[in-house]
């Protein structure tokens, strides 16, 4: 059976009319002589294969309209009108992966050892003299992951697997598995983040035109949803019950809150979530269904709470430490009187020069203030948005029959390059959504920059380029890991902020201390400034051309400030709130 990209893996109709007529063949196909006939070749290379391998894509034209799986859910092709399906539930529950129960969580922990002792990527992703060897390198390798997998599932199938390499009766139990893993790494960004990419790139391969039809199975099962379950037992109307955000919402602790209202508001979501289950149980749909669906939207605030809200802190703290009608304020004042005190509010100027402290471009404080307010937006858009680009960066990535990769060397090693027109039209959508949300949050009182910037409109401060499938960034998969690290860089910097707060309220030998350095006001300050200025720079990209204000040079030049963080002359304050890395948790 030909593989078509998208294809459901519970199509079981099809499945098993091509499984019998594969059967009722005579000449049957077995791995073993694939293999076989695989190595021969790569031993004997044709005419076309004298020279060391460029492992180019096809040079096809690819309609992005049309490149999508034939049996694609149209939900997810017409989202692309609304770059932000959190308006309603019904639309965000199509993006939101089941969580993994009890059974399924074994099965998890089976893959993860299995592709941990891989090292897939290592052995595939290097330059082949031939075709036909890296093709022969590929085949083996996955025959060898999937044998494992089937022989720790079943000792006894596994011997067998390994005596008849025919892993038919096998699929739906490896489709399954590899299932379970990708979900589990959806909900959970922080998880498997090696393992994650090397299990994508074996499974891009398995699918190819060259890989498949030796396997003769196909590995790929889409994501299961809390929209695709309710949706199979008819009671979508579970997603439009009022009760449904009370069920799901997040008790946070919160210091202004009672210990009292803690336990009303944990009650109530108690309550709310019964009251659902005695609602919606059907004989199709039982409790336990009804409990997963509840705890898996659940996992999605959680996740928005742990991502999101270190972004709109941040945006917080820009607008009250640094909004351009204050700075103008104080830079008036500062002129109108010689005292230090007047002046200490000019020194935290946003203003960026080019070439000065390594900045490759040059703002105002103003400028600056809003290219900062706008990156910031735009990395909340994402991360709100991102179950959705996270959905449709795995179509892309494994639709490699009509997006095919190209294996090249983009100056950071070899890289699988492939475009993702799916992926970089949600991304313009959110682009577009960000600049018109910051336009009208001004109330008409936008300020105008540049002229000279290239964007959608004339108050967006810099360039609207957006990388994806180039040499920056090379496919869906780094751009899903790109911009997971939003909150990696600033969650750690709103967590010290807020320690250093709580250390000098609770220790009074540190509040000393921090009346010496200036204050705690101004420690912030300090921290904040020199963020804002050289954390949105332009720096931190391998040449001048890859660095500058376009939408992925954002998100480096951040990066590039975490780096350099040890020789600040603040550092030392990150280190006396526990902070360890930005890979890491802070300290008790």
């Amino acid at each position: 059976m030909a593989y078509r990209p998208g294809r459901r893996g519970d199509d079981s109709d099809e499945d098993s009319a091509s499984s019998k007529s594969k059967k009722a063949s005579a000449a049957k196909r077995s791995i073993n002589e694939a293999l076989k006939r695989a190595l021969d070749l790569a031993s004997n290379p044709g005419d076309g294969d004298e020279e060391p391998e460029v492992l180019a894509a096809p040079e096809v034209e690819v309609d992005p309209s049309k490149a999508l799986p034939e049996d694609a859910d149209a939900d997810a092709e017409g989202a692309m009108d609304n770059p932000l399906p959190l308006s309603n539930m019904r639309e965000r529950a199509k993006y939101i992966p089941l969580r993994l129960t009890y059974e399924e969580r074994k099965t998890l922990r089976l893959v993860a050892a299995a592709i941990a002792v891989s090292d897939y990527t290592n052995i595939v992703d290097v330059q082949f003299k031939q075709r036909t060897r890296r093709q022969h390198t590929q085949l083996q390798q996955i025959v060898a992951f999937l044998t494992g997998l089937v022989s720790a599932i079943d000792y006894e199938q596994g011997q067998q697997v390994l005596h008849d390499r025919n892993f038919q009766p096998h699929e739906p139990m490896l489709r399954d598995a590899l299932e379970i893993f990708r979900r589990y790494k959806i909900i959970n960004p922080d998880k498997f983040r090696s393992e994650y990419g090397k299990l994508i790139y074996l499974l891009q391969d398995s699918l190819s035109e060259q890989v498949q039809p030796l396997l003769e199975i196909s590995l790929h099962k889409p994501i299961r949803t809390v929209y695709a379950l309710l949706e199979e037992c008819n009671a979508l109307a579970l997603l439009d019950d009022p009760l449904i955000s009370i069920a799901t919402n997040e008790i946070l602790h919160d210091k202004n809150k009672s210990r009292t209202k803690i336990q009303r508001d944990i009650k109530q979501k108690e309550q709310a979530a019964e009251l659902l289950v005695r609602r919606y149980k059907t004989a199709t749909l039982s409790s336990e269904l009804i409990r997963q669906c509840l705890y898996s939207i659940g996992d999605n605030v959680s996740f928005l709470n742990a991502n999101l809200k270190p972004v709109l802190d941040c945006i917080e703290l820009l607008k009250e430490y640094f909004d351009p009608a204050s700075h103008t304020a104080a830079s008036s004042s500062s002129s109108a009187s010689s005292s230090a005190s007047s002046s200490s509010s000019s020194s935290y100027s946003l203003g960026i020069a080019e070439g000065r402290a390594g900045a490759r471009l040059t703002h105002s404080h103003e400028t600056q203030y809003h290219y900062v307010l706008q990156s910031l937006t735009l990395w909340a858009n994402i991360l709100e948005d991102m179950y959705r680009l996270w959905y449709l960066a795995e179509q892309e990535l494994l639709n490699s029959t009509a997006m095919p990769y190209e294996l090249k060397d983009t100056g950071q090693g070899l890289q699988r390059v492939q475009r993702a027109p799916r992926v970089f039209a949600a991304m313009h959508d959110l682009l577009v959504y960000t600049q018109r949300q910051l336009t009208l949050s001004s109330e008409g009182n936008v300020h105008t920059v540049s002229s000279g910037n290239q964007g959608y409109n004339r108050n967006w401060v810099g360039t609207s380029v957006v990388h994806l499938g180039d040499h920056n960034v090379p496919n869906a998969l780094v751009f899903i890991d790109k911009y997971a690290q939003v909150s990696r860089i600033l969650s750690p910097l709103m967590t010290t902020l807020r320690n250093l707060e709580r250390l000098v309220e609770e220790n009074s030998g540190l509040e000393r201390y921090m009346q010496t350095y200036g204050g705690l006001r101004k420690a912030k300050q300090d921290i904040l400034h020199d963020f804002f200025t050289h954390g949105f720079d332009g720096s931190g990209g391998d040449n001048f051309f890859d660095a500058g204000s376009c939408i992925d040079g954002r998100l480096t030049s951040a990066w590039h400030w975490c780096s350099q963080l040890a020789g600040k002359p603040f550092y030392p304050l990150f280190k006396l709130t526990g902070f360890a890395s930005f890979d890491g948790e802070f300290d008790k």
